[in-house]
């Protein structure tokens, strides 16, 4: 999967920009807040439709305009597509090769990106619900099933948890209605729970050699699947019965708190290094290292699922490592992958490295090809 071109109009701090980018490393080079950041803002809300920052659609329009709109040329095996995204102030239009798209599991996937930011260091301190929503953008890209079936099971949750506030405060409604939300809810997360489990122990795979491909360490990393009941199996039967007993043992604990508690909306995973959790026994440094090994060990996961590469964006990441593992991250990227990497200086990066990536220069909202 390759960006051919990326064009933009109001977007943060661009009036406009029409760029063409190259099929292997593209290194944008800037001052702090010269608007590199704002570059794979813009890539990430063509792949994801939102922002990797917690921000609305308006935030990302210019001031004092009404409308950003942001397109690429995407080509993935050949295959050219056109991807557009307008923004408005309290909405936002998806254009998928000159077509509105109406329903977002119709757009995702037809550009797949990962992304890592300095702010990627609350995947590990941050709460739980920050890793879910990591597991959640990486599994959408790849599995359509997965996308489909997550927005089910929230819809089927928020009517659980309505119903269940109804049950507690009117003496007329049927528990028998519970029941059957119960039943639909637990065939969504089975398979909510089977692709999380897949995915990490995919990860898994990975991710200890390319931390110590990096760091020229050697250290267990790993992903701890941390789901809030106690799966003794994944098979498909066994989980169910899992969750029933859950479900029907906590009846009198939900009714009276008006909520589901228990389900894969609770999940949480924790990164581990030689059987330790991170959060509490890593340095920052470590912490910087196990999350970029984490983004980097789903490339080979996109490539078995879709049969394509996804690009990769790098935002910072030169401040964010010393110099070896600088070097490290670079010569581990493969040529057969596109990215994306912002910096502030072309310092300690090798000849070789720049002689055979794209590199832009961004100054006060422009954009110039070296």
């Amino acid at each position: 999967m390759i960006i051919r071109t990326l064009k933009v109009n109001n977007f943060r701090n661009y009036d406009k920009f029409n760029i063409n980018l190259g099929s292997k490393m593209n290194i944008f080079i800037g001052d702090n807040g010269s608007g590199k950041t704002n570059i794979l803002e813009a890539v990430t809300l063509l792949g994801l439709t939102k922002s990797f920052r917690n921000i609305t659609e308006a935030d990302m329009i210019k001031l004092n305009r009404q409308k950003a709109i942001v397109e690429a040329r995407v080509s993935n095996k050949k295959q050219l597509k056109d991807l557009k995204i307008e923004l408005y102030q309290k909405e936002k239009k998806i254009y998928l090769d000159d077509k509105k798209v109406k329903k977002y599991t119709d757009y995702i996937a037809n550009l797949n990106i990962i992304v890592f930011t300095p702010f990627d260091l609350e995947i590990i301190k941050g709460s739980p619900n920050v890793r879910r929503n990591l597991l959640n953008v990486s599994l959408s890209q790849i599995s359509y099933a997965y996308l489909v079936t997550y927005n089910e099971y929230n819809k089927i949750l928020k009517t659980r948890n309505e119903y269940l506030k109804i049950l507690y405060t009117s003496g007329l409604a049927d528990k028998t209605y519970l029941d059957i939300l119960t039943d639909k809810l637990i065939e969504k997360a089975i398979i909510i729970y089977q692709k999380r489990n897949e995915y990490i122990n995919n990860i898994n795979k990975h991710i200890s050699d390319i931390y110590n491909f990096i760091t020229q360490d050697s250290k267990d990393i790993k992903l701890l699947y941390k789901p809030n009941i106690n799966i003794l199996s994944f098979e498909t039967e066994k989980l169910a019965d899992n969750l029933k007993e859950v479900y029907t043992k906590n009846y009198s604990k939900e009714l009276q708190l008006g909520m589901t508690l228990y389900g894969p909306h609770r999940d949480d995973f924790v990164f581990s290094i030689n059987e330790l959790d991170m959060k509490s026994f890593s340095s920052q440094g470590q912490q910087k290292c196990a999350i970029l090994a984490y983004k980097l060990s789903s490339v080979p996961i996109f490539k078995e699922y879709s049969n394509t590469n996804p690009v990769l964006l790098l935002d910072d990441i030169f401040s964010e490592l010393d110099l070896i593992k600088r070097q490290r991250v670079l010569k581990y990227i493969n040529d057969d992958i596109q990215s994306i990497i912002t910096t502030t200086d072309l310092k300690n990066i090798s000849k070789k490295t720049l002689d055979s990536a794209v590199i832009f220069r961004v100054e006060n909202g422009t954009i110039e090809r070296s």
